[in-house]
């Protein structure tokens, strides 16, 4: 199953692609393949967090802003060699932070609500 996440939705992401201090908004509509996804974790910030758009300027994400952690599968994972100058191969697996603001928190649990339709509560 995919989910897709639509530009200029009021969604700010985090990923591994970039600086783990910034944080861009989505401008462009994108397909998350959910059968890719090994974790999946949902929490709120505590307090206020400040982070950086990818000019420097300061993003301030009030506490109470809904987050959907991504952890992908291995197979979807960066390769590198000599890590922290170490021989062999590192797994890197990638993620995506997500951020609701509370005045987006529908979107947050729409999504939310799909990624749960694929959990079995035992």
């Amino acid at each position: 199953m995919f989910i897709k996440i639509k530009k200029n939705s009021g969604i700010s992401m985090q990923h591994n692609g970039i600086d783990k201090r910034h944080i861009v908004p989505v401008t462009s509509n994108f397909l998350l393949n959910l059968d890719q996804v090994a974790e999946a974790s949902f929490y709120t910030l505590k307090e206020t967090k400040i982070s950086y758009d990818l000019e420097g300027h300061p993003i301030e994400f009030p506490m109470h802003t809904a987050v959907v952690h991504l952890q992908m599968s291995y197979l979807y994972a960066l390769y590198t060699e000599d890590h922290n100058k170490r021989k062999g191969r590192m797994a890197e697996r990638q993620y995506y932070k997500l951020f609701f603001r509370p005045e987006n928190l529908d979107s947050y649990q729409e999504l939310r609500q799909a990624i749960e339709t694929q959990v079995a509560n035992l």
